[in-house]
């Protein structure tokens, strides 16, 4: 088996008596194929990745830390876990009273200080992911996305030349039909 090199994968590009129209059809479908496919891919990918990343930098500067307090005893756990869920109050940025239950050391006493994170509605929230796992989620779910999208152009493009290989092939086989018996090879049946 030899090295193919760029002269026999451009084949279609270069000048030659035994090229087809439907070879240079061909040629073209694939190449706006991959083009297609790559910008879909990219383009997809960094509009999510940057879409997540911006929410969870809204995140990161509209959530905050709040001082909540246990509203009675955090109760101990029999199986031996190092945080149990417990109930706590809080007061809102507008002074709003809050409730809900956090997770919380186990045997807490009750009116004991908490930090929880907020919304500016008040509600709970988990603490905000950093700079470094923002990033991180916005590439993976770019990749995720871009991969996604990718999909798309790509499965029309191969169906694009299956079509036209599926073509290709029944003109030879009417070809073949019409030289053949010059040929004096007729068929035998």
């Amino acid at each position: 088996m030899g090295v193919r090199g760029p002269e026999v994968w451009l084949w279609r590009w270069r000048r030659n008596p035994l090229r087809r129209r439907a070879d240079k059809v061909e040629a073209w479908v694939v190449l706006a194929l991959w083009t297609c496919t790559v910008l879909a891919g990219v383009l997809a990918g960094l509009g999510a990745a940057r879409s997540v990343e911006q929410g969870l930098a809204r995140e990161r500067a509209e959530w905050r830390p709040v001082v909540a307090h246990l509203t009675e005893r955090a109760p101990a756990s029999p199986g031996g876990a190092e945080r149990v869920w417990a109930e706590v109050s809080w007061r809102a940025a507008d002074g709003s009273a809050h409730d809900g239950q956090v997770r919380v050391v186990r045997g807490s006493a009750a009116g004991a200080p908490v930090t929880v994170w907020t919304d500016p509605r008040g509600r709970l929230v988990s603490k905000p992911v950093t700079v470094a796992q923002a990033h991180l989620r916005g590439a993976l779910l770019g990749a995720l996305a871009g991969l996604s999208a990718a999909v798309v152009p790509f499965v029309a493009g191969r169906a694009a030349c299956g079509r036209l290989e599926r073509r290709r092939l029944d003109q030879w086989e009417t070809e073949w039909a019409r030289f053949d018996p010059l040929w004096g090879r007729g068929r035998t049946g």
